[in-house]
């Protein structure tokens, strides 16, 4: 398996979806009722065939990844050839980034000195996906974007 596996509630939404992939290896409801019984290890491995197809699917068009926690914010863009990061530091230790307060202080404080940008960026290894993918493994959730390009537009990085 190249990812992880979905939860059973990914499973439970993406069931139509988990149907079509069973019909299109030709298994029917009764042949799948009849794999989990009699053989759960194949049973298993279509799950995780699935699951890898899935985040193939998702990380196809993943192009904005955001990872904040208390004091720092990483923001990706995923371009077709690298991946391009803002990053945000907060010097203040009473700021908590990750509740609204703290991201009230950093809105109307994100010029003072107690904040430090840095940008960067990097080429991907052979595999564009797994590059993704290790950034979703270490807390980066998938947004639209929108943080990133108002940094992008508002900040002279240079």
């Amino acid at each position: 398996m190249k990812y992880t596996r979905l939860s059973k509630e990914q499973f439970e939404e993406l069931h139509p979806e988990f149907i079509n992939f069973l019909a299109t290896q030709s298994i029917t409801a009764d042949e799948w009722g009849k794999i989990k019984e009699n053989k759960p290890q194949v049973a298993e491995e279509e799950l995780d065939v699935f699951s890898d197809l899935v985040w193939e699917g998702v990380l196809n068009k993943v192009t904005y990844l955001e990872n904040i926690s208390a004091q720092q914010m990483h923001l990706f863009h995923l371009t077709e050839k690298e991946m391009k990061l803002i990053a945000v530091k907060v010097m203040n230790p009473d700021v908590d980034l990750t509740v609204k307060i703290g991201f009230d202080w950093f809105k109307k404080n994100w010029q003072s000195d107690f904040v430090e940008y840095l940008t960067a960026s990097k080429m991907y290894s052979e595999d564009r996906n797994a590059d993704k993918f290790q950034l979703i493994q270490q807390g980066a959730v998938i947004t639209k974007g929108e943080l990133y390009q108002w940094f992008d537009r508002v900040i002279d990085i240079s």
